[in-house]
Parts: C-alpha cells; structure tokens; sequence
C-alpha cells in the first residue's frame, strides 16, 4: 500500500513538471538520430550498450553502487521512461514498481523473459527468509549464467533491429562479437571446474549465484538466499558453514560484491581459509562505470576467484 501510495505520490508530481520537463528532456526518434534507452540496472545498461553501440543514448536509472533492491522511481525517472525509444528492466521482485501507467506507449524488454527460470530455493543451513510467500518465487539474478546473458543479447538484438531497422546488420555484428567473448569466458569456466578438485562453493552472504551453478553443475552452502536484505545470520548458520568448509576441506570463503563481510570473515578466521569476493554483476562502482568496464570484464575476473575456490 505505501509503495503504491508513493508511486502515485510520483505520477502527481509529473503531471506537474511533465509539458516543460518533457520539452527539455525529451529524447524519442522524432528529434534524435539515435535510439533513446533507458535501463534498471547495470547488466540490462552494460547489454544495451554492447549491441547498440554509438547507435543509442543509454541511460541507467539506479546508479553505480546502489542497491537495486531498495530503488524507487523519481519523477524524472518515469519521465525518462516515457520518452525513452525502449524501456529494458530484468522483472522480478526488485521490479514490482514498473506499472504500466509509469511506462505509457513506450517499447519494453524485459531480460527474464529472454531466458529458462528456476525457482528460488532455500538449500541446507541456509537463514529463512522473515517474508517467505507460500507461491513459488523465481530467480531473478538471470545474468549471472554467461549462456543466458546471451540469450538476453539475442533478443535485445531483435528487439532493437525492430526499433531501428536500418542498423539490424550493425547491431547483429556487435552481438556477435560480444558473444564470442562471453563464449571464451564460459569454455574457461568449464575448464578450470572440470579439472578442480572440488565442487562446492560456501558463500558468507546471501547467494545470488543460482543460474551460474546451473550451468557448470556446482553445489553451493550460503548464508541467504539470493533477494534476502538479511545481513546478518544466526549463529546457528554460521556454525553450520563452519562445520561445511572444515569438513569439505574447503580452502575460500566468498561473498558478493559491495556486501559485508562480516560473516564471510568469521567463517574464515575460524576455519583458517582466506575469503575472497566472487563479482555477480549486479552492481558496480562508480570509479569502474566511469572507466567503462564491462559485465564480461566483471565475469572475466571470476575466473581466479573460481580457480582459487575450487582447488
């Protein structure tokens, strides 16, 4: 209720800046050559960039290093949206303010309906959620799989081909050289958890990771689940991935990134291990965004992390 309270809160106070603000900020086809993007969040900014290349104006509605889960829209947030060629936002929970009202005539894409979901789920030692529904919630970190992110990319190619066809052979060649290079990061994933000694990651943090594991076949302990703004965690579950790196013989600890590592921390110096952050891509800071440094830059780095985990 207090959500959509503020949202009508916003939609009122565009109405009241809307006629001049849409002059000035206005940013459609009509007076530009070049497609007017809006995104959510870094991976949806970073695949938007990549296909359209110097073809699209691209703006990211929650800044470098915030949190995705707390944002709420401001008025000229939703006007952006309005006049914006393609509106591109991931879905899910952390999405539930994206109305059809705040979004008008203008042309969506949304990256979870670009691939195959998996449900949330709560493994073993792992803290409950406080607001657990009783329907079946999927995951909605789908970028952190390298193959979906593709998949993702394929379609947003489409959908811009739709929106500019004149450009469709240059979109589709920056898709195609983005792929291959997210291509060379998977077969080097799967080289290095083919040949490691273990197969099992504890993470001293919520655990955004599902799709990831997914796809190279992993097991994983973590202190929450994926959307959880749990910080901290029984001594109960800390025990319990104590128990697991001690008894698995696991060698690092991880947690996320722009997270705490207060519990990665104390499972570490109680075990003697190193703990080490393993990047999911959802956000980034803004010393990095300002230099440019991209989601297959950030997958690329996991690598070591991976190595380091597994062996």
């Amino acid at each position: 209720m207090k959500k959509n309270l503020k949202i009508l809160i916003l939609l009122f106070a565009t109405l009241f800046v809307g006629v001049g603000a849409i002059l000035v900020l206005g940013s459609s086809r009509k007076n530009s050559d070049k497609i007017s993007i809006v995104t959510t969040n870094f991976p949806a900014y970073d695949f938007a960039r990549a296909v359209a290349g110097d073809k699209a104006g691209i703006k990211i509605l929650i800044k470098p290093g915030a949190e995705l889960h707390n944002y709420e829209p401001s008025p000229s947030d939703i006007i952006d949206i309005k006049n914006s060629d393609l509106f591109i936002f991931n879905g899910g929970e952390s999405d539930k303010w994206i109305e059809d009202d705040l979004i008008g005539n203008t042309k969506v894409f949304k990256m979870m309906d670009a691939v195959e979901l998996v449900e949330e789920e709560a493994v073993e030692g792992m803290e409950s959620d406080e607001e657990e529904s009783e329907e079946a919630e999927y995951d909605e970190h789908v970028w952190t799989s390298l193959r979906n992110a593709q998949k993702i990319i394929n379609s947003l190619t489409d959908t811009l081909s739709e929106i500019s066809p004149e450009n469709k052979a240059y979109f589709e060649q920056n898709a195609k050289n983005y792929n291959q290079r997210l291509t060379d990061i998977d077969t080097r994933f799967q080289e290095i958890i083919s040949n490691a000694k273990r197969k099992t990651l504890v993470f001293g943090d919520r655990f955004p990771l599902r799709y990831f594991v997914e796809d190279y076949d992993l097991d994983y302990y973590a202190a929450f689940p994926g959307c959880s703004d749990q910080t901290e965690a029984s001594n109960q579950t800390v025990a319990f991935l104590v128990d697991k790196v001690k008894s698995e013989k696991i060698p690092v600890v991880l947690k996320i990134e722009m997270s705490s590592d207060a519990i990665a921390r104390t499972i570490a110096r109680e075990t003697g291990v190193k703990y080490l952050t393993f990047s999911s891509a959802h956000t980034i800071s803004a010393e990095d965004f300002d230099n440019g440094k991209t989601y297959a830059d950030i997958m690329e780095s996991n690598l070591e992390v991976i190595r380091e985990a597994l062996n």
